[in-house]
């Protein structure tokens, strides 16, 4: 019999179950630079491991839209969980691409985790029966707690480099733990090593072709989810832990708001004050249009992929601009609530400030920084050829 599949809202239900128990940890992750084992072990009973693991190991393959809302869920209790989620999610999604066999060893493991890295930071060298492989590969978040890594690599051929990915078990490589950050402190994005490392060829995929949304899997063909290019399908993942920072920060706010005054000034109590309300109206505006951002990109992930749509140099370049829109207006609201919560809030027992934090470092990751995804639109909207192959 095949596994019932949770519905979207089930899913979302499940993710705010656990928001308690991920606010509880925030601050404990934060200190350990690393996810707790608590919340590692709450999220494996939860189910919510399974979002792109295919149905026949008995995942959900959940389309792009239950994703996105599942991991924003998440991004309310704690952004380091969000988005080591949100890289989970591509990754298990990732390791789907690979021939058959490769998943069969991967997905062996009922609830296995599994992360990767999009920077091709690592040589690979063709030898008899696969390539040996070296390098590194930094901010590798949720590393520490998975059993796989699905890396980028660049192949040293006759006829040039070529960029690949690998899948690799986490046993073979070595960990560099020099995660020391100002931000999403608790995600655990420490570096990680190759040496000398022997790769067999079906766990090496070809990158250009992933671009194109095309795999080596039989059994993933005809699956919808597995149909779409990867970049849309990593960007419109990562829109949601800042959406979940930005909830936050508003929860935040408003359960420190009552009974606070406006210190040097006459209002004894701050929700009275006009500045309050402007602040919070303009917060809540932001938060709304990243909401939006978000889904866009997700419903348009969906929309190809079920009705097995070509997608177009535009629809490419929007969901990257969708994605910095959905980090630059999530820091604008952070930033507002934050400027509007006072000095006490700089304590670290105070959840704002650590919201700050880790929508600012957000918005510093190469893939997800406003100014790059807003000119590469756009230079696509001008006219003008994409100045990346990530799109």
């Amino acid at each position: 019999m095949p596994n019932e599949i949770p519905s979207r809202r089930e899913l979302v239900d499940r993710a705010a179950e656990l928001v308690p128990l991920l606010q509880k940890n925030a601050l404990r992750g934060e200190e350990n630079r690393r996810l707790p084992d608590e919340t590692l072990d709450a999220l494996t009973e939860s189910g919510l491991l399974n979002l792109r693991v295919p149905t026949r190991y008995g995942g959900y393959e959940s389309d792009m839209r239950t994703v996105v809302d599942v991991i924003a869920e998440l991004g309310r209790g704690d952004g380091s969980t969000a988005w080591v989620m949100s890289v989970y999610a591509i990754s298990t999604w990732m390791a789907g691409l690979f021939p058959d066999e490769v998943q069969d060893e991967i997905f062996a493991e009922p609830g296995v985790r599994v992360s990767g890295i999009l920077s091709p930071t690592a040589t690979a060298v063709p030898t008899e029966g696969g390539v040996v492989l070296n390098g590194k590969w930094s901010f590798n978040s949720g590393a520490l707690h998975s059993s796989w890594n699905t890396n980028a690599a660049v192949l040293i051929t006759p006829e040039g480099p070529q960029p690949i990915m690998v899948a690799l078990p986490m046993a073979d490589l070595e960990i560099i733990d020099d995660w020391h950050t100002a931000g999403l402190r608790g995600s655990g994005s420490v570096t990680t090593v190759a040496r000398d490392l022997f790769v067999p060829e079906p766990r090496v995929l070809p990158m250009g072709p992933v671009l194109q949304g095309q795999h080596r899997s039989r059994a993933n063909a005809d699956s919808p989810i597995f149909r779409a290019p990867f970049m849309a399908t990593a960007c419109a993942t990562v829109s949601a832990p800042a959406v979940g920072l930005a909830r936050a920060a508003k929860e935040s706010f408003f359960e420190r708001l009552p009974g606070r005054k406006i210190s040097y000034t006459t209002y004894e109590n701050q929700a009275e004050a006009p500045v309050t309300h402007l602040q919070v109206a303009e917060a809540i505006t932001r938060i709304d249009e990243a909401e939006f951002h978000a889904r866009r990109a997700a419903d348009l992930v969906d929309t190809n992929a079920y009705g097995a749509k070509p997608w177009s140099l535009e629809e490419r370049a929007r969901v990257r601009l969708d994605l910095g829109a959905v980090c630059l207006r999530a820091k604008e609201a952070v930033d507002i609530l934050n400027t509007a919560s006072g000095g006490s809030s700089v304590f670290t027992t105070v959840p704002i400030q650590r919201i700050q934090r880790d929508v600012q470092t957000l918005n510093l990751h190469a893939i997800l920084h406003p100014n790059t995804n807003l000119e590469l639109y756009g230079r696509v909207a001008c006219g003008l050829e994409p100045n990346t192959l990530y799109v």
